[in-house]
């Protein structure tokens, strides 16, 4: 991992996408991936929308866990010394993009100039001082460090949508925090009050 976070702003200029607010009503909204979906990456997925422009679009799974990094590694690679306070977070995959890139993406009664609020009780912060804060037993109450990120070209989200590959439904603290990882896809159907087993039935935005 690189020794600072990579805001989102740069992650979507990686990804192609500007940031202009033209799709700014997905933003902070959740993915859910179809049952058809074949890729690999995004088989089961759920992504919170950080950013959707004309020129491209950029998330965040919230579903994997990471299988190479784990906290107090990331600490030590950041120089960020861990203490008896330090309330160690989950890590995160959150997407096959930028991989050596964090975000944290957490509760939204912490805030700074570099704070990005998503959606009522969801905000993502970009700066290395929430690790140090976090390290200390200081900041946000719920938060996770998500490696990587989900990124679409200009229009490719739009047209995935358009050919039913994913399900958009309004963001829940709870879903993102509290619910266990493997149980978090079912979990977005269900807030739709659909049963999982039947979601083919169903497509496009909520």
């Amino acid at each position: 991992m690189s020794g600072e976070l990579t805001g989102a702003s740069e992650a979507v200029r990686a990804a192609g996408g500007a940031g202009d607010g033209a799709g700014a009503g997905l933003v902070g909204r959740l993915l859910v991936a179809m049952p058809e979906m074949r890729d690999e990456h995004f088989r089961r997925a759920v992504i919170c929308v950080c950013d959707h422009s004309s020129e491209g679009a950029m998330g965040l799974v919230i579903n994997r866990a990471s299988r190479r990094m784990s906290f107090p590694v990331i600490l030590e690679q950041l120089g960020i010394e861990a203490c008896e306070r330090t309330r160690e977070i989950r890590v995160q995959s959150g997407g096959p993009v930028g991989t050596g890139r964090g975000f944290v993406l957490h509760s939204d009664e912490y805030v700074r100039d570099s704070t990005v609020r998503l959606s009522r009780g969801v905000a993502l912060t970009n700066t290395v001082d929430i690790l140090r804060l976090i390290s200390r037993g200081e900041g946000p109450e719920r938060s996770f460090l998500a490696l990587g990120y989900a990124g679409w070209g200009a229009g490719q989200l739009d047209g995935e949508l358009a050919s039913n590959s994913w399900l958009v439904i309004d963001s829940d603290p709870e879903l993102l925090f509290g619910v266990a990882l493997e149980d978090r896809w079912s979990a977005a159907i269900r807030s739709l009050g659909v049963d999982p087993r039947f979601v083919s039935q169903f497509s496009g935005r909520a």
